[in-house]
């Protein structure tokens, strides 16, 4: 860019942040959205609770696991919203999903409502449940492109019936990267008598989350994206009045607290066997980082790149994205279109060429690539990818 982008942090402060991350030199890493590497303090948080672990397990699990759990997730409720309670720390969204889609009562005839801009693996989690009593999952196939977010609900709630028991939605996609509007499908949800399970993975720290006021039965979420908490610390939200229906994937003590503590559904979460809880206890440490950083400049910083990014990327392509351009729609990142070819190929190629770890998909019989900025990213970080994209492209079409 020629001119500096005003929502960008200020060159010093921005060069500070980048030092908190340990990006391999060498790497130009424009995928947090899959894997999000931690901060600097978030690791050695991590570690120092490992070595609390280790130095007495006995104490540890005995006589302090428990109350630290219950006062992380009051922590990590205030973020999103919601009291500690109604939380239990789980190691993705993809582990919360499963819980919900076993807890769920489902029967005969019953019907699961997804859309098109789903992830994959949400899709199998729901389809074996439904295969296993009879039940099925039905899709909404949302416009495109997309203009404005009436359309997304529309679609959503035309293929509604009254076979429908649970719509399953994100509050930012995964394969498309797009802002969904998950208050107004759970208030229109909630007038019909359907329960709502937001799958949350992208939306903590990129977008607010204030569960309560929500109003959704089930929250799927993973910390180690945008908030960039370690991988394998999650967390499900379950509203009060599902929590009842609630049962563990895994069978173990469940509640192991003293007798005089009021029993909670989370009993049976906490306790699954001996495990590292060490990546939940640095949530909040996370959270204190993006605080002091601001939640508004982080989103304001790395929405700015992505923007450009789009800009950049649409004059290489000739493609326009499919969603205005908007912080309404996207925040962090967003999927670009791009000629028909490979995906899979030019990940590869961006990966063994350029040193760019991106995410290259095929969404709906199309190509696209999916950029994902965060403070680490600079705009030398988007001049190569621009460069390499050019050249990866004109080659697959000299061949």
């Amino acid at each position: 860019m020629t001119n500096r982008d005003p929502d960008l942090l200020p060159e010093d402060r921005w060069t500070a942040l980048r030092g908190e991350f340990t990006i391999r030199p060498g790497v130009t890493y424009l995928n947090h959205g899959s894997f999000g590497p931690p901060p600097r303090a978030v690791v050695a948080a991590r570690r120092a609770w490992q070595d609390d672990l280790d130095a007495n397990p006995m104490d540890f699990y005995v006589r302090r696991y428990e109350p630290l759990l219950a006062d992380a997730a009051e922590q990590v409720g205030k973020f999103v919203g919601t009291a500690g309670k109604n939380l239990t720390f789980v190691t993705n969204a993809t582990m919360a999903m499963n819980l919900v889609a076993a807890s769920f009562p489902l029967g005969p005839g019953d019907e699961v409502l997804l859309n098109d801009h789903e992830y994959g693996a949400v899709f199998r989690i729901w389809q074996r449940t439904c295969g296993d009593v009879g039940a099925r999952v039905t899709t909404a196939t949302l416009p495109y492109p997309l203009r404005d977010p009436d359309e997304i609900v529309a679609a959503i709630f035309a293929t509604v019936t009254h076979r429908t028991r649970v719509i399953v939605v994100s509050q930012v996609t995964s394969p498309t990267a797009i802002v969904m509007p998950v208050a107004e499908i759970c208030r229109k949800a909630a007038e019909q008598r359907i329960a709502v399970c937001i799958d949350g993975p992208h939306a903590p720290a990129m977008r607010d989350v204030d569960l309560d006021a929500m109003g959704c039965d089930f929250y799927c979420a993973s910390c180690h994206k945008w908030l960039s908490a370690p991988l394998g610390s999650g967390f499900l939200y379950v509203h009060p009045r599902r929590q009842a229906e609630m049962r563990p994937l895994v069978t173990s003590w469940g509640k192991r607290t003293a007798a005089d503590v009021p029993a909670l559904w989370t009993d049976e979460f906490r306790w699954s066997g001996t495990g590292d809880p060490s990546p939940y206890l640095a949530i909040p440490v996370a959270i204190q980082f993006q605080q002091d950083v601001g939640l508004d400049a982080f989103r304001l910083h790395t929405h700015a790149l992505m923007r450009e990014a789009r800009r950049r990327i649409e004059a290489v392509t000739g493609l326009l994205a499919f969603v205005p351009d908007v912080f309404a729609w996207y925040g962090s990142m967003l999927t670009m279109p791009l000629p028909p070819g490979d995906a899979p190929q030019l990940q590869r190629l961006l990966w063994e060429r350029h040193g760019i770890e991106i995410l290259v998909l095929t969404w709906n019989e199309r190509r696209y690539v999916r950029p994902s900025f965060h403070l680490y990213n600079t705009q030398a970080d988007l001049d190569r990818l621009i460069e390499a994209l050019q050249a990866e492209l004109a080659a697959e079409r000299r061949a």
